[in-house]
């Protein structure tokens, strides 16, 4: 089947998931890229506590947007981000049989050996989006990647808000969060709402 580029894909229940989160908050006064992350990610996890935990900063998501439009490699840490990233190109070495010899004989997780072997495909300038191991996040600022963006929001008790503090303090270009909350839902909503704004394609 043949789509041509004036279709429009109804997806009603997102329709009417953005309707009732701006009946109930208004974000208009936060920066346009800023409030496009805040509401997929509230859409997605209905929980308003997102609003104060997202750590977003507009320049940092303007170059990421830009960098996505570029069509630059774009990376995930597990292979459950991946698969909610479902139109455009992903790149998930955590999902080869590489990646679990490799996390058994260094003894670090699956996905943080999943971004050690992604160094090999990602250049300066690459998009990585990690919501599952804090680790990945360490994996990444170990080495000197110069990445557009880093979406970085593993969530859990162990280690994943000190990661996150470690990326923001790398001055690693990145959107996080402050707590522990986070995931692979957290960091595709985020992923997908500069994706939409590489496209240049309005909110739903």
């Amino acid at each position: 089947m043949v789509v041509s580029a004036d279709m429009v894909v109804d997806d009603s229940a997102l329709a009417e998931s953005y309707r009732v989160l701006r009946s109930r908050l208004d974000l208009s006064e936060l920066p346009p890229l800023t409030r496009a992350v805040t509401e997929a990610v509230l859409c997605a996890t209905g929980d308003f506590d997102f609003v104060t935990d997202l750590m977003c900063d507009e320049a940092v998501l303007a170059a990421g947007v830009r960098a996505i439009a570029a069509g630059v490699p774009v990376l995930a840490d597990a292979p459950m981000v991946a698969a909610g990233i479902t139109d455009c190109p992903v790149i998930c070495k955590a999902a080869e049989s590489l990646a679990v010899r490799l996390a058994r004989t260094t003894g670090i997780t699956v996905p943080a050996a999943g971004v050690r072997l992604g160094f090999g495909v990602a250049g300066p300038g690459s998009v990585w989006v990690v919501g599952d191991a804090p680790d990945a996040l360490r994996e990444i600022l170990r080495r000197v990647t110069e990445p557009a963006l880093v979406i970085g929001v593993p969530a859990g008790f162990s280690g994943a808000a000190e990661a996150k503090d470690e990326l923001r303090a790398s001055g690693v270009p990145a959107l996080t969060t402050l707590s522990e909350k986070g995931g692979p839902v957290v960091a595709v909503a985020a992923f997908h709402a500069l994706l939409r704004a590489a496209r240049g394609e309005p909110a739903p």
